[in-house]
């Protein structure tokens, strides 16, 4: 097994947090929020890099042996606390993307009244300063690689292969760009994001900015819990209509069908490594700013001492954004789809020495890329659930609402 420096982490309480947005750094955040809570990081102690099939089993194996030779003290001891890894991998095993683990040097968190920092290998690091925002920038997004109405072919594609028995669900992407300027202030979208949807995890992690609704996966203290997203519809104008569309959902038997698919590969994947695992009857509806979503709460005890990671290898990827079959939905996605999805649709997230920690799927989210000479690139990512009853121009409508989260930020 590689070997790695050994790191120290402290964590010491603090009598109050600043606003954690304003502390990051405005070019390369690293954070991961919800509700307020949630941990932020600046600098980088430790960056690991994994690519390929393994990745995922390769960062659970690398991040053991990381711990095993840290010294940690930690008199906090909250989820989040001690040493840290923010993390964001690719969704496919052929991705050019890599996939990463960062230890920030400083770790910035609060849990309800609770807040703390985390020194990793600097003692004496000061509690940073929240910086001013920088200025808003220009942002004009337009078509990607998929067009809509290459989108709108795809959809058509993978309905002929469903009806012919090739898959049961695929779950096809479309994507757009913009440029931003170099020293574009990252934080803006982020904080758009954290208010505009505080219910959802707001994540910024190597340029992946975005808020997703799914918990891939949490563990905690023996306890594993998912939430799981699909089927979709959009929020009524009124509040009799959006109770309508709430129902509609509810009662749909493809949206239904769609979201069983999902569901039932997060209790396969989860059922040989825990016990006593339950999800709801029947899917509830998620009201979001703009989208209603199908949704399932799935809990459990973990039998088998996996980690966060090691959930992750094994759940990722949900038919909630690949499909069902697996293997056959990915083919089809990759004969379909005429770009790399890069880490969208993949596990975002963090994980601490203890092993715990919380795991999003990349969905309402853009890639930014490294600063060059002039211009970043934004790429922004949306995809819907395929069955055999999908109607190409709802399912574009359908991405149109799953975009609007992270362009209206970025604008």
């Amino acid at each position: 097994m590689r070997a790695f420096p050994p790191l120290t982490a402290i964590t010491t309480a603090l009598p109050a947090t600043p606003p954690l947005i304003g502390l990051l750094d405005a070019t390369d955040p690293l954070a991961f929020i919800r509700n307020g809570d949630g941990i932020v990081g600046l600098g980088v102690a430790l960056r690991l890099e994994f690519s390929g099939a393994s990745r995922l089993q390769d960062a659970a194996e690398a991040w053991r042996a990381v711990v095993a030779a840290a010294t940690v003290t930690d008199p906090v001891a909250r989820a989040g606390t001690g040493l840290v890894a923010f993390g964001s991998f690719a969704f496919a095993a052929e991705s050019h993307s890599t996939s990463v683990l960062i230890v920030p040097s400083i770790v910035i968190g609060r849990r309800g009244d609770v807040s703390w920092m985390t020194r990793i290998g600097d003692a004496e690091a000061a509690l940073p300063e929240a910086a001013p925002l920088g200025q808003p920038f220009p942002v004009a997004f337009s078509p990607g690689l998929m067009t809509a109405e290459g989108f709108v072919a795809a959809v058509s594609s993978t309905v002929r292969s469903i009806v012919a028995g090739v898959a049961r669900k695929v779950v096809v992407a479309r994507d757009l760009t913009a440029q931003i300027p170099d020293d574009a202030d990252l934080r803006l979208p982020l904080g758009a994001l954290a208010a505009a949807y505080p219910d959802t995890f707001t994540f910024a992690v190597d340029g992946m900015i975005g808020s997703s609704p799914e918990t891939l996966v949490r563990a905690r203290n023996g306890i594993v819990s998912a939430r799981v997203l699909a089927g979709s519809a959009a929020r009524g104008s009124d509040p009799t209509a959006d109770a309508k569309a709430a129902a509609a959902l509810a009662a749909s038997p493809k949206d239904l069908a769609e979201h069983a698919f999902a569901l039932s590969s997060v209790l396969d994947s989860l059922g040989p490594r825990s016990s006593g695992l339950v999800a709801n009857q029947r899917p509830f509806p998620l009201q979001l700013r703009n989208i209603w979503h199908l949704a399932s709460d799935v809990t459990g005890a973990l039998t088998d001492g996996s980690s966060a990671l090691d959930l992750l290898s094994a759940m990722h990827p949900t038919a909630a954004v690949a499909g069902d079959p697996t293997d056959a939905a990915l083919s089809l996605i990759t004969e379909l789809e005429p770009f790399d999805r890069g880490r969208y649709a993949g596990p975002v997230g963090w994980v601490d020495g203890n092993g715990d920690g919380e795991w999003a799927i990349a969905l309402r989210c853009a890639q930014v890329s490294t600063p060059a000479a002039g211009s970043r690139t934004v790429t922004a990512y949306a995809g819907a659930g395929i069955v055999g009853e999908s109607e190409p121009n709802r399912e574009l409508a359908e991405t149109e609402l799953k975009f609007s989260p992270v362009v209206d930020a970025f604008r």
